[in-house]
């Protein structure tokens, strides 16, 4: 992978936030769960799909602290339009663990 400086690094602009709401996607090709999450009032509610079915059910990610990129543009992922990629990492079998705080920290607080 190609090193990049600080200044490339700054221009990823990463947020925590709380999840409002959650529900299944089967519209989605590959299992998936939409999510809103709340990132503050400087940048608001914003909407995305996450293919996290293996660990997760939607109404047990309610209230729950995530890290998202929320500065990509919007893109549209079958009939629902994603507004920011929420973060995670594989486990041993490749299915996705969200990033989240230990500690419950305010909305939009930038990661650094």
């Amino acid at each position: 992978m190609a090193e990049i400086t600080f200044d490339d690094f700054l221009k990823v602009d990463i947020r925590v936030g709380t999840v409002t709401r959650a529900e299944d996607f089967p519209e989605a090709r590959k299992p998936a769960i939409k999510l809103w999450v709340d990132f503050g009032a400087d940048i608001g509610e914003r909407k995305t799909s996450a293919q996290i079915t293996a660990h997760y059910d939607p109404k047990d990610l309610v209230g729950r602290q995530v890290l998202g990129v929320v500065n990509f543009p919007p893109r549209q992922i079958g009939p629902f339009m994603s507004e920011v990629l929420v973060l995670g990492l594989p486990d041993s079998d490749g299915e996705i663990v969200l990033l989240s705080p230990d500690e419950k920290v305010p909305n939009g607080g930038r990661m650094h």
